[in-house]
C-alpha cells in the first residue's frame, strides 16, 4: 500500500462530505441553523461554491493525513476504525470544543458539530477499509 493513494483519499473525502450533507441537511439542518444563530437569509447569502469547495479540500487534507498513517502502519481493520474515530474524538472534537468555549457557542451546537466529526471520520475509516 502506497503512503499516498488518490482513490482511497478521494473516496474517504467523499464519504465524510456525504455524511455532512445528510447531517446538516436532513438530520440536523434546522436545529443546527438555530443553534448557530443563522437565519434563512444568512444561509442563502453564503457563497456555497466556495463553502462546499473549501469544505471538500479541508476534508481531503484530513483524509490524506489519516490514509498516510494507515498506509505507514498497516493496522488491522479494527485499529483503522479506532484511529479514525479516535482522531475525531481525541483531536477534532477537543479543538472545536476549545474554540466554542471562547466563542461562547452553545452546548447544542457543539454536540451537533462534534457528532458530525465523529460520524464523518467513522465513515472515512469504513471506506478506507475497502482499499486495504
Amino acid at each position: 500500500m502506497s503512503d499516498f493513494s488518490l482513490w482511497p483519499v478521494l473516496a474517504g473525502t467523499a464519504a465524510f462530505f456525504v455524511v455532512g450533507a445528510i447531517w446538516y441537511g436532513v438530520l440536523f439542518g434546522k436545529v443546527w441553523q438555530r443553534a448557530a444563530g443563522l437565519s434563512d437569509e444568512d444561509v442563502q447569502s453564503g457563497n456555497m461554491a466556495l463553502i462546499f469547495g473549501l469544505t471538500f479540500l479541508f476534508e481531503m487534507l484530513v483524509a490524506m493525513v489519516l490514509w498516510h498513517l494507515i498506509a505507514r502502519t498497516m493496522p488491522p481493520p479494527h485499529v483503522v476504525m479506532m484511529m479514525s474515530v479516535g482522531f475525531a474524538v481525541g483531536v477534532m472534537v477537543p479543538a472545536i470544543g476549545i474554540n466554542y468555549l471562547y466563542q461562547r457557542k452553545s452546548g447544542l451546537l457543539f454536540a451537533i458539530d462534534a457528532g458530525h466529526f465523529i460520524t464523518g471520520m467513522a465513515a472515512m475509516g469504513g471506506v478506507f477499509l475497502l482499499f486495504m
